[in-house]
């Protein structure tokens, strides 16, 4: 069973401490309180997955803390308990937005079989999230796997590093796969049982990141028509994925900067310090430490998320990966598609093993996907790759007036593309895989 964060509001002491020893016997973490007031003052410090809520509370009413508290956080579970059930007040309850609920007096099996029943749900929505997510980004890109020695490495750093609380800075080219490597370190982790939030920095305004990022309460500026809980609390006990993290609004790096040095943060309109259990993974296309030298990025903030860095290689650096790739979009795309395609042809696999994918796997996988939807037959020809990809036909031929390294470049490149490893390569060239490597560096391939 996961553990859950459970907040017990209840007036009467030996309820609050039975309760509290109850649950926190099978593992949970658990906050009592005996008024709405220090509830919702717990309920903003904390990130609760579940409450057990008395609906008397001496003069007060616990059931106009339901709707309050799931306005602070729309995911928690709320079990009321009374000593007065009724039908007409289990009925509110529940239109209020309470899960269940408990008649006093209760025993302690009760109180586990409710907290093992919510962890449970709660269990299959952060599941039930992750496929629907999974559904909407589903390719075989996803998917981590190389011939490349260089690649190989970063992977294996990757599984390293994913047991840990580390903060890990993922660096590279945009369509390297980046976000895959994101993916798979929650998913090797521990918190892999729980969210993933995935923020794509600049994809959302500067003005509104703050309030995506850390939330905002009702009426904290124009439009906030009701709270908003945030990506950090909507991600507790898991993973917060920054991709492109270099094009943060200075503002935001200094909030960043304090959640990860004290895992405390404001939501916009509040005053209150919430804190927030939460991994960091951020990526980023540009070098930071030019923006850092440029005042454009803050150097403490850097040197916090630069704890583990790993360098995802771009594709033209990986040429033993490009067909294998190649096939597997061919393959993908060719299901959702309805087409029986076998392949490229001869001069298809060539264009692709020629081009240095600028756009990386990206770039690789549209290509293949529009060569899917406009090729007629079962192969692929050059005609139906894009101009970008099959640009007129330059390269050097034999006899050509060019220099004998045009030449050599263009056969290495074809040999790489057409060869299973860098050994079955060195082979077919007739030279071991230092010169073959150096062959390499020196034509960027």
């Amino acid at each position: 069973m996961d553990i859950l964060k459970i907040l017990i509001v209840d007036d009467e002491t030996n309820i609050r401490k039975t309760l509290a020893y109850c649950l926190a016997a099978e593992g949970h973490t658990v906050v009592a309180v005996s008024n709405p007031a220090d509830a919702m003052e717990e309920s903003r410090r904390l990130v609760f997955d579940m409450a057990f809520l008395d609906l008397k509370l001496g003069e007060e009413s616990g059931m106009d803390l339901i709707p309050a508290l799931l306005a602070d956080s729309p995911w928690i579970k709320i079990v009321v308990i009374t000593a007065f059930a009724s039908i007409e007040s289990v009925v509110e309850a529940m239109r209020r937005g309470a899960t269940d609920y408990l008649s006093k007096p209760f025993s302690p099996d009760q109180v586990k079989l409710a907290a093992g029943r919510i962890a449970r749900i709660r269990e299959l929505e952060i599941q039930i999230a992750a496929l629907k997510e999974n559904m909407q980004r589903l390719g075989p890109e996803d998917r981590l796997q190389s011939a490349n020695v260089g690649m190989q490495r970063v992977m294996e750093l990757a599984r390293k590093a994913a047991p840990s609380d580390a903060i890990v800075l993922l660096q590279g080219e945009s369509g390297t796969g980046k976000t895959v490597f994101a993916r798979a370190i929650h998913a090797w982790s521990s918190r892999a049982a729980k969210p993933m939030a995935v923020v794509a920095c600049p994809a959302i305004p500067s003005e509104l990141l703050e309030s995506e990022l850390f939330g905002h309460a009702k009426g904290a500026f124009t439009g906030a028509m009701r709270d908003n809980p945030g990506r950090i609390a909507a991600c507790e006990g898991g993973t917060l994925f920054l991709d492109e993290v270099g094009d943060l609004a200075p503002g935001v790096q200094a909030k960043l900067l304090r959640f990860i040095q004290d895992k405390e943060y404001e939501r916009l309109g509040e005053s209150a310090s919430r804190k927030a259990d939460v991994r960091i993974i951020a990526a980023t296309n540009v070098d930071l430490q030019k923006r850092v030298a440029e005042g454009r990025f803050r150097e403490d903030l850097f040197y916090r998320l630069n704890v583990i860095s790993l360098t995802v290689p771009p594709l033209r650096s990986r040429p033993e990966d490009i067909l294998p790739l190649a096939m597997d979009f061919l393959a993908y795309f060719g299901r959702a598609n309805r087409k029986r395609i076998l392949g490229f042809t001869d001069e298809a696999q060539l264009a692709l093993a020629s081009h240095p994918w600028p756009g990386n796997v990206r770039e690789l996988r549209n290509a293949v996907e529009r060569g899917v939807i406009l090729s007629c037959g079962e192969m692929i020809g050059r005609a139906d790759l894009p101009d970008s990809v099959v640009p007129a036909d330059t390269a050097p031929k034999i006899g050509d007036p060019v220099p004998l390294a045009a030449i050599e470049e263009l056969h290495i490149r074809r040999v790489l593309a057409a060869s299973a490893s860098l050994q079955a390569a060195a082979d077919a060239l007739g030279i071991d895989q230092a010169t073959l490597w150096r062959r390499r560096k020196a034509y960027g391939i």
